[in-house]
């Protein structure tokens, strides 16, 4: 979704304090749903939790398009929406009681509601607004250790919020979560290297390209010697994102119900994205096919049947 889908979110109530020169509507941010790793589990979950996970996912799409595709002053942009947040939080009180400082568009309300039925906490939103301000200054990274600090921000939260959602936030599973975020984010920066690279950005360690004699410039070479060692370099973070992603099984064997189906799905989706990437030769420049509904159900019932023998 480009720049010209944004637009002033409507309702808006009068406040002090920088606003954006523009920001995307509740209807484009969750336009972009259909297509990616995140939402593959919506289907399967109740009204509420649905509700109160579409709002998360409409809060990290927000942050990423302010931080990746706005014209104009972005930091300034982000310093907004943790003003948004701080007025989402200001409003804790019962739904559709009064604030001083009360987000009124349509995204913040269904995040307002989240947050006081669910009791999610502030600090992993936090971290997804760090996270984009972190891509104004940083375009690559040296070490799979810097980028897992980045996938940290911008990723293991969205985890950490889905188990607060239904209500089973605890610390030996948040360490499984983060696995499963961090290799979904780094096999969504896999699918998308070539649209990254258009933005100055490269996700894949530095480090880990020269193992495979892949520089910058060779990355986005159609050289035929290049391109090979860039699928050798694909390669290697596939299969590093693959492990990651395993660790959906132990952490849906925790699981029962309608959450550890939709936690079971989110791994799948990744892991069906990963075998698309295999697919395609791990050439990903030109980007990569998504995954059927079909390949994702596939994945789906694997990683249920592995979490049903570990428990």
């Amino acid at each position: 979704m480009g720049a010209a889908a944004f637009e002033l979110a409507p309702g808006r109530s009068e406040r002090s304090g920088p606003e954006p020169p523009s920001a995307p509507g509740a209807a484009a941010v969750m336009a972009r749903a259909g297509g990616e790793n995140f939402p593959v589990a919506m289907r399967l979950l109740s009204p509420r939790h649905r509700s109160a996970l579409l709002a998360v996912y409409g809060f990290a799409r927000l942050a990423d398009e302010l931080g990746d595709e706005l014209r104009g002053d972005r930091l300034a942009a982000l310093d907004w929406l943790g003003q948004e947040l701080d007025a989402v939080y200001s409003g804790r009180s019962p739904i559709g009681g009064s604030s001083d400082r009360l987000a009124s568009a349509p995204l913040f309300v269904s995040l307002r509601r989240a947050v006081a039925e669910c009791g999610l906490p502030r600090e992993p939103f936090a971290r997804l607004i760090e996270a984009n301000r972190v891509d104004q200054r940083v375009a690559r990274y040296e070490t799979w250790e810097q980028l897992q600090s980045y996938c940290h921000l911008s990723a293991d939260p969205v985890g950490e919020l889905v188990l607060a959602i239904f209500g089973l936030l605890t610390p030996d599973r948040v360490a499984l979560s983060d696995r499963v975020c961090t290799g979904l984010q780094l096999t969504e920066h896999l699918q998308d290297v070539g649209e990254d690279l258009a933005r100055g950005r490269i996700y894949l360690p530095q480090e880990d390209l020269a193992r495979f004699g892949c520089s910058h410039e060779q990355l986005a070479s159609s050289d035929r010697d290049a391109r090979a060692a860039m699928r050798d370099a694909v390669a290697f973070e596939q299969a590093r994102a693959r492990d990651l992603l395993w660790a959906g099984e132990p952490l849906a064997a925790s699981m029962a119900g309608r959450a550890r189906l939709a936690v079971a799905a989110f791994a799948a989706g990744g892991l069906a994205a990963c075998e698309e990437i295999e697919r395609a030769g791990f050439d990903v420049l030109d980007g990569v096919p998504l995954a059927t509904r079909r390949l994702r159900l596939r994945w789906l019932l694997r990683v249920l049947r592995r979490s049903r023998s570990a428990r």
